[in-house]
């Protein structure tokens, strides 16, 4: 996976980034190991991290049933919490 092979932190944002606008079969699986470097850091890091992978699960479920009225509102909650991850891992 990405994180084993020690993916730098903009390189592992700007690939979570591309995971929520194109979804996918794998997106949460690559988001959960992109983010397992960071998640010991502290607990505010940890469950922002988790709340980040929840709204991944959310779009991805989405996704699959073909809701698409609800895709631009989950992307974006994504993104948000992607931003509260950034904040809180610097």
């Amino acid at each position: 996976m990405a994180a084993a092979r020690g993916i730098s932190g903009l390189d592992c944002f700007r690939k979570l980034e591309t995971l929520i606008e194109a979804g996918g079969a794998n997106a949460v699986g690559e988001a959960r190991a992109l983010l397992a470097q960071l998640k010991g850091k502290s607990q505010g890091l940890a469950e922002a991290i988790d709340e980040f992978l929840l709204d991944m699960m959310t779009l991805d479920f989405l996704l699959e049933t073909e809701r698409e009225a609800f895709q631009t509102s989950a992307r974006h909650l994504a993104h948000r919490r992607l931003s509260m991850v950034k904040l809180l891992s610097t």
